[in-house]
């Protein structure tokens, strides 16, 4: 049973090996125009180069002398056939290169038959091309697994073949070899150091343009958050002022007008408290699709009327965070004491952005929440112990949002990995002594 498993085995990845060495590794190559026009001219170039060569040797007789003293007489095609031969193994091998980039398996087959073919004494009619179309395959094949087989088998078939002698280069020619390929491959690599370099500078003036940009948007922000402010209140508070000056010079005289004039005043402070409302709600919810501040997702933004929540609502904070099915665990330290509600709007943000974050961004993960009252700060501590692997990662803005609430505080954000795994966020608080 475990012999005919095994064979099975191997039979399936066989069949598996030969449709994926079927299919491409990646997409087929497009030459651009000046891509045709370059590899069109390098046909052109070496088929009149190796067709002068085939008109120019034919009937011609050749001595080479293959040992000390011992000479070898190889005839070259002789007639009309023999050069009309020649001439057209030439331009096969070299024609064909014109389209070396776009079918480069096909090439290197048609040059590789046009080489084996070639007879020994005028190897140089299309050894050059066969060159260039083994080049070609190796670089510009989208069939990996197939151009590694063809690519010894060509080889081996052109070297072991009755042509196995490399064509002889003339002496005058040798110091030219020698310096071309020096030159070509000195120009690849000032051209390559060149593209580094201008990448290099292209990262660096994008993370420059990056930082500018956050930094726009942090002072943007700020000044946004201001202006509304402002214009919130503003127009409230004036008309409060204009009707309490007005309730005090008439409370003697006209009792009741002053009444009215204090009921103006108590429904111009609500206004005011309700446009405040409004004005955060709106940033919030403005921001649940960035995860900028505030914890959108767990935050109930209908109710931007209710009282803006402090310390004392991680509770039920965090048995909303528990309803959506991540384990979380709440450890308070220290005895608790009042704070400005300031600072604890920013303290419960902080607990809940990081929160919102691991709901999102860390799916199978449990998380501790540690709230410390000090002496001379106030202590704010999420962590979590990592999510499945491929989770999406955050943008960073709600990170960018708790900051600035922070900052207003003097507070400062700590976040990061842990060694252990998972995620951290640490937020310290200067407290005034009581």
């Amino acid at each position: 049973m475990d012999v005919r498993t095994t064979l099975e085995r191997l039979r399936e990845a066989a069949r598996r090996t030969v449709r994926d060495a079927r299919l491409p590794s990646g997409p087929l190559l497009r030459p651009t125009r000046r891509a045709w026009q370059f590899d069109a001219l390098v046909a052109l170039a070496l088929g009149i180069a190796t067709v002068y060569y085939g008109i120019d040797n034919a009937n011609n007789v050749v001595v080479r002398e293959i040992a000390p003293g011992v000479e070898r007489v190889v005839p070259r095609p002789s007639g009309p056939g023999g050069m009309a031969f020649m001439v057209t193994l030439a331009v096969i091998a070299s024609g064909a290169l014109a389209l070396r980039r776009r079918y480069p398996l096909a090439v290197l087959c048609i040059v590789t038959a046009a080489t084996l073919a070639t007879p020994q004494s005028v190897l140089r009619l299309t050894f050059y091309a066969f060159v260039i179309a083994v080049y070609s395959a190796a670089v510009y094949s989208p069939y990996r697994v197939v151009t590694l087989a063809a690519l010894p088998v060509s080889v081996v078939l052109v070297g072991t073949s009755g042509n196995s002698v490399t064509p002889i280069v003339p002496n005058e020619y040798i110091a030219l070899l020698i310096l071309v390929p020096m030159a070509v491959a000195a120009v690849g690599l000032r051209t390559w150091k060149l593209r580094t370099d201008e990448g290099r500078t292209r990262l660096s003036a994008l993370e420059r343009e990056q930082a500018e940009a956050l930094r726009r948007a942090v002072e943007h922000e700020r000044a946004r958050i201001a202006r509304e402010l402002h214009d919130v209140v503003t127009h409230n508070v004036s008309v409060m002022i204009i009707q309490a000056g007005a309730a005090r010079k008439i409370m003697k005289t006209s009792p009741e007008q002053a009444g009215e004039a204090l009921l103006a005043v108590e429904a111009g402070g609500r206004a005011a408290m309700t446009e405040l409302r409004h004005v955060m709600g709106l940033l919030t919810m403005a921001d649940q699709g960035e995860g900028t501040d505030g914890g959108a997702d767990l935050a109930d933004t209908a109710a931007e009327l209710a009282p803006q929540p402090g310390l004392d609502q991680l509770e039920t904070l965090v048995g909303r965070v528990r309803d959506t099915g991540l384990p979380v665990d709440l450890t308070v330290t220290g005895p608790p004491r009042p704070l400005p509600p300031g600072l604890e709007l920013a303290a419960y943000r902080v607990v809940q952005e990081a929160l919102t974050n691991t709901v999102k961004h860390a799916s199978g993960a449990t998380a501790t929440v540690t709230v410390e009252y000090g002496p001379e700060r106030l202590r704010v501590e999420v962590t979590d112990t990592g999510g499945h692997p491929g989770a999406a990662a955050g943008s960073g803005r709600g990170l960018i949002g708790l900051r600035e609430r922070l900052a207003v505080y003097d507070g400062t954000l700590n976040t990061g990995r842990r060694l252990t795994g998972g995620y951290r966020v640490e937020a310290l608080i200067p407290l005034e002594t009581p």
